[in-house]
């Protein structure tokens, strides 16, 4: 039996987990779950590292002995160091104005066919690489780290980047599997800031008794430290004709296969590949996800979710629709209000209830959900039987039967702390357990939690008209 620490940042909360792993055992119990988000401080969004580091020290600190410890999160966004390790300045968040017009520069410059070539990414105005070009360097910026590998570093005092959360920079080589000494040397970073490379399952280092308060010894082991790679490791399904959505703030909508899809269809649906668990490639396109929900609830100052989904099981559906990846919701803001404004813009009578614009959400990322599975099976030439739905958004019975709906196959929903479980298999992994492929960690998921099936109900032409309505003259 491996114990081991899952630290598991999402873009609105960050848990650590205890792990405990064995032959026929994979439990969870959460030691501390606390608040993340994005902090305003003279205009610019921040990510708050320092109240997540100590926030991590405390669940890390209540866990008892331990084997191993790992750190997953969000993507994209990273810390630097200077040549004395010091961190300069909060990471700024991904949401921040600060790439705006950024994505179409770089682009006169260096193609988008060329960089989808090379990083096989889709594009977004976040990327690591927009957030790069967005600002100059600062003189004294000696590394760079992704979020997991800086909280790894003050755990440790050890540098390096893992894999699966390099590749969502988009200064990557996706076949060399290695950075781009091509791309970065073209947007005139120094090639020096950007670390050696970790595979998931690596010992980055020990955690440091003084800094940590915690026992002498402990490895701090690279997972699939983006926190999707983590939780596609923890996808409960049989063979491959299956599809996934890691739903929570953002929706990660794809498929997992043995190699990069980098072909011009690929690029012009935006599709992504990113780098998955004993190289597989996440072939997946982002949704908003339940970010605009979130959002809304926060304007309202209402928290009652069970409520709001009854009510917005009784609304009428299809009454109203919006496009749920229209730049006008990324930023934080008045939802409510954001989707009144799309709904004139396109004709439609507002919702006149928070129960009907809570179902214009789930209808529209059902819609979206449908959309892009549906791209990613004829571009990569893959059928599936099954949609597996993790994370979160699992809890959503609301979305997850309109999901089964829209897409026209059983949706399998759970576990809920996926990324968790995948951090906590691919740490026994390291430590001995006998875990020999990725069946066999999922093998482990099926026989040890409970998963709720949706059938598809409903008229297939009812949602045919219905995404004919929002994307039907894309």
């Amino acid at each position: 039996m491996k114990r081991v620490a899952a630290v598991d940042l999402g873009a609105s909360s960050g848990r650590v987990m205890l792990g405990e792993v064995g032959a026929d055992v994979l439990e969870l119990r959460e030691l501390n779950r606390f608040w993340n988000g994005p902090v305003r401080v003279s205009g610019r969004l921040h990510w708050d590292v320092l109240h997540l580091h100590r926030s991590i020290l405390e669940g890390l600190q209540a866990a008892g002995p331990l084997d191993g410890i790992g750190i997953d999160s969000w993507a994209v966004d990273y810390g630097l160091l200077d040549e004395s390790g010091r961190l300069l300045g909060n990471p700024v968040h991904y949401r921040d104005s600060r790439t705006d017009g950024v994505m179409e520069r770089v682009l006169s410059t260096i193609p988008a066919t060329e960089l989808y070539a090379v990083t096989g990414l889709q594009q977004l105005p976040f990327n690591t690489i927009y957030q790069l070009a967005a600002e100059k360097l600062p003189v004294d910026a000696a590394r760079l780290l992704m979020i997991p590998d800086l909280l790894a570093y003050w755990l440790t005092g050890e540098i390096g980047v893992e894999r699966t959360n390099a590749s969502t920079t988009q200064l990557y080589d996706v076949l060399a599997r290695d950075w781009s000494d091509s791309l970065i040397s073209r947007l005139g970073l120094p090639r020096r800031i950007l670390p050696g490379l970790l595979e998931p399952g690596d010992v980055v280092g020990t955690a440091l008794p003084d800094e940590t308060g915690l026992a002498p010894g402990i490895p701090v082991i690279a997972v699939g430290s983006h926190d999707t790679a983590s939780a596609v490791v923890a996808v409960p399904a049989v063979g491959e004709r299956f599809a996934y959505i890691s739903s929570g703030t953002w929706s990660l909508v794809g498929l997992e296969l043995d190699a990069p899809v980098l072909t011009d269809d690929a690029r012009e649906a935006n599709f992504t590949n990113e780098g998955g668990v004993d190289g597989r490639t996440r072939f997946l396109r982002n949704v908003m996800g339940l970010w605009i929900l979130q959002e809304c609830q926060r304007v309202w100052g209402d928290d009652d979710l069970p409520g709001l989904l009854r009510d917005a099981a009784g609304a009428p559906p299809f009454a109203v629709l919006i496009d749920p990846d229209a730049p006008e919701f990324l930023a934080p803001g008045n939802m409510p209000a954001r989707i009144e404004e799309q709904c004139r813009a396109t004709g439609q009578d507002a919702p006149r209830s928070r129960g009907a614009v809570v179902r214009c959400i789930l209808e529209s990322l059902a819609l979206a959900y449908r959309r892009t599975l549906r791209a990613a099976q004829t571009i990569a030439d893959r059928e599936v039987d099954v949609l597996h739905v993790i994370g979160g958004g699992s809890q959503n019975e609301l979305l997850c039967q309109l999901t089964a709906d829209a897409c026209g196959v059983p949706v399998l929903a759970g576990p809920v702390e996926a990324s968790a479980l995948g951090n906590v298999l691919v740490q026994a992994r390291a430590l001995g357990e006998p875990f020999p492929d990725l069946s066999a960690m999922r093998a482990l998921v099926r026989s040890t939690h409970s998963l709720r099936r949706f059938d598809p109900q409903g008229k297939p032409a009812d949602w045919d008209a219905a995404e004919s309505r929002v994307f039907g003259t894309r």
